[in-house]
């Protein structure tokens, strides 16, 4: 209802302003005249500050200006009607000619219209404040001569802009009172805390993303048309339609009021795609379980961090599409990448529950296979594009990364698939999913640091920034240093407990048979065992798996560590003999009771006689 016809018209409205803003940057003010730069700057300034209107003062301010174009109307109506008198050359009573007459009242019935509308729209009954411009109609109607109407038709226009010079006046300090009033808002703010709730506030008020968005979008379109009808869509043609889409895109982000709408048109275009991707894999419910990481934030900084490291701004028209095409080649690579961050726990999941649903197994590997060889085909394509240097390899190299890491995931997929229809499970199964991952994981550090050696190059002896420098650093923290050493503590941690699953005794078949129970890990039946200090039995390999995550014991959650009875195993005690002797889990139980005992004595000592 009108809630929601209030939010399309908070962003339609402010739209023209961003335009104008945006066609005022493209202007060349280098100027041959001052009076161009106080233009300029003025225009600014009153963009901003319509800009920034709240939404009521802006729907009066369109009204006035629509009231103000139906004046212009009214008064060339007017011209037009006295030119055609001057033209017809009759000057006698008008009713008495039929074309004169049809000629008046088709032109009065207009000018009334304009009027009626005009006082409907100032929300004012006094239709006469804005019947100026039916008084060179009045005058015809009074048989005035043709000489005479030139006269009475420049009168009434001059009467109109007073009017309009009048209320201009009367209204010149209202935006002063707007920004006087907004000036004591922020005083009254001014704890940082309160300004960025304001700044929060202002900005969900004023919907800057969809309405910067909206805004590219109008301006793409009218550059589309442009070309179209320039005569470059002939030469889209020869040169290819991808060509073209990018020569207009490139056109279109010349100002940073573009560039910040492209950034977020990007944004919202990555959002859509990864909930899409959620959508074909998970269904409805798995579009509502929102991650932070793919909500289309990432890929919509990186277009805005690229474009202002690399001066996309200053650029020419063909520099600017060739490289705007890379960064979009980046943001499009790192939107692939999210896409895998949602595909590959889905796709795991479903071998490792053993779901037997075709249909969820098709849209699996469907976006599998999409996600294999897009990748390929978009490092095939910019390959053909653009000469290969270092840069660009390292730009393919990433590409291609994507495609192994989604090669991986399909590989530990279809050991999962096999192991379905295996009779007994793959022992080695964890080892061989730990190293395709491993193997991914070096990949992937090895390209990232080399992204980093060359910029770092590029920094030294090339053109040094601030910008470059905080994004190599960003970069060397989150995609080398982060990286490197989660992959360290794993390598480690996996070492850890492949030393403490080594050290721990076997059980023997007749501890078997005595303990007569199923792994509690993964509750199958136990042919091999292992036993912990505190006597629990597990399957090896599904200790070794509890382990990684963390060091204590399934059942009891005691830390797990060698059993005593390990060394005396060591100097040659047989595993039988070990057996007779008394076991530690007794002697604990022991220790227990004793102490429940002392515990209960103490109680019965300190309890008050009741006599």
């Amino acid at each position: 209802g009108m809630p929601r016809l209030e939010e399309v018209a908070n962003v339609a409205l402010r739209v023209p302003s961003i335009l104008l803003l945006d066609l005022l940057y493209k202007c060349d003010i280098d100027g041959k005249l001052n009076m161009s730069v106080f233009f300029y700057l003025a225009g600014h300034l009153l963009n901003v500050v319509v800009l920034a209107l709240p939404l009521r003062h802006i729907v009066m301010l369109y009204l006035h200006i629509l009231a103000a174009l139906l004046l212009y109307m009214g008064h060339q109506i007017s011209k037009d009607y006295v030119r055609e008198e001057l033209r017809y050359g009759y000057e006698g009573a008008v009713y008495l000619d039929s074309l004169a007459f049809n000629r008046f009242v088709t032109a009065l019935t207009s000018q009334i219209i304009l009027s009626t509308l005009c006082a409907f729209l100032m929300k004012t009954r006094q239709v006469w404040l804005f019947s100026a411009h039916m008084l060179p109609l009045l005058a015809r109607l009074c048989s005035v001569p043709h000489a005479k109407l030139l006269t009475v038709n420049a009168f009434s226009m001059g009467l109109t802009g007073s009017g309009i010079v009048i209320f201009l006046l009367s209204n010149l300090f209202v935006p002063y009172r707007l920004a006087r009033a907004a000036y004591l808002e922020l005083l009254q703010v001014i704890e940082l805390y309160r300004l960025l709730a304001m700044g929060i506030s202002l900005w969900n008020q004023f919907a800057v993303p969809v309405l910067f968005s909206v805004f590219w979008f109008v301006l793409f379109i009218v550059q589309l048309c442009s070309n179209a009808m320039s005569g470059n869509a002939a030469s889209a043609a020869h040169q290819g339609i991808l060509f073209f889409l990018l020569t207009s895109v490139s056109e279109c982000c010349a100002t940073p009021y573009s560039l910040l709408g492209l950034t977020f048109v990007v944004s919202y275009l990555a959002l859509g795609l990864l909930n899409l991707c959620k959508f074909y894999l998970g269904g409805y419910a798995a579009v509502q379980n929102e991650n932070v990481m793919h909500r289309g934030v990432t890929e919509g900084v990186t277009l805005l961090l690229l474009a202002l490291q690399t001066g996309l701004l200053d650029m020419q028209a063909l520099q600017r599409t060739f490289l705007l095409s890379i960064i979009l080649f980046i943001v499009v690579t790192s939107t692939l990448q999210s896409m895998i961050e949602i595909t590959d726990p889905i796709i795991l999941a479903l071998g490792a529950s053993r779901n037997r649903s075709l249909w969820k197994h098709f849209r699996g590997l469907s976006m599998c296979l999409l996600l294999l060889v897009f990748p390929v085909f978009m490092a095939y394509k910019i390959s053909l594009f653009f000469h290969m240097d270092f840069w660009l390899l390292i730009l393919v190299s990433s590409c291609m990364l994507t495609s192994l890491q989604i090669t991986g995931t399909m590989l530990i997929y279809s050991l999962f698939m096999v192991e379905l229809f295996c009779s007994d499970p793959i022992e080695s199964l964890d080892e061989v999913i730990y190293w395709v991952n491993a193997v991914s994981r070096v990949l992937e550090f090895v390209v990232a640091l080399c992204v980093v050696a060359y910029g770092t190059w590029e920094s030294l002896f090339g053109e040094w920034s601030w910008m470059g420098a905080s994004v190599i650093i960003i970069h060397s923290y989150f995609n080398v240093w982060l990286r490197g050493q989660s992959g360290w503590r794993s390598f480690l941690l996996r070492q850890e407990a492949a030393k403490k699953i080594n050290s721990l005794p076997k059980a023997t078949a007749q501890q078997l048979q005595q303990h007569n129970d199923v792994c509690s890990i993964c509750f199958q039946e136990m042919s091999s065992a292992v036993i912990t200090y505190c006597r629990h039995f597990f399957h090896g390999n599904c200790l070794r798996k509890w382990l990684y995550v963390q060091d204590t014991c399934p059942l009891c959650h005691q830390t797990v560590r060698p059993s005593p009875e390990d060394l005396s195993e060591a100097s040659g005690d047989a595993p039988a003999e070990r057996d007779d002797g008394p076991e530690p889990f007794a002697q604990e139980e022991q220790e227990n009771q004793d102490s429940s005992e002392s515990q209960e004595s103490q109680n019965e000592d300190a309890t008050p006689d009741p006599t």
